[in-house]
């Protein structure tokens, strides 16, 4: 019976490293569809009487749908507590949300962890990794093209 139980330690220690492996690690450039790349960013204000400018609408890279990436990004909290963060919006800069516009759509993923992620290290930059989905979701601050649902919520680290 030893034996099986250190056998099967073994088998997923060999494991364990391939399915971290499987995650790919992507930069925000790779959210935007080919054909949309070289149109310029929208300008971020300080402005607030630029308050009804709409959100920039952006394509989506179909190819990421269903695929197991990692990103890096920003949060802007939407559902949890005082300790635990467990919906928000991913945005590659920190205040995206805050500042009037906010980014395209594409450039905004809604991430749903239900474990939850702690507050307090949710400050700088994050790294996300789970399942990217090309369905878009509106919240009070922004649209969102994508979705993720997070199994790993961590502070970035080069």
């Amino acid at each position: 019976m030893m034996k099986w139980k250190i056998v099967a330690l073994l088998a997923s220690l060999l494991v364990l490293p391939a399915m971290a492996a499987d995650y790919k690690t992507i930069d925000w450039d790779v959210l935007i569809p080919e054909g949309e790349k070289l149109l310029p960013p929208p300008q971020v204000s300080h402005d607030g009487d630029l308050a009804s400018v709409p959100q920039p609408v952006g394509g989506v890279n179909k190819k990421l749908d269903n695929q197991d990436v990692r990103i890096p990004g920003f949060v802007v909290p939407l559902e949890g507590d005082a300790k635990k963060i467990t919906a928000f919006l991913l945005v590659p800069y920190f205040g995206a949300c805050i500042h009037v516009p906010p980014p395209p759509t594409n450039q905004v993923i809604y991430v749903s962890y239900p474990k939850g992620a702690p507050v307090d290290d949710l400050w700088d930059a994050i790294w996300v990794k789970g399942k990217m989905r090309t369905i878009s979701s509106s919240h009070e601050m922004a649209t969102a093209s994508y979705s993720m649902e997070a199994v790993e919520v961590s502070v970035y680290e080069e």
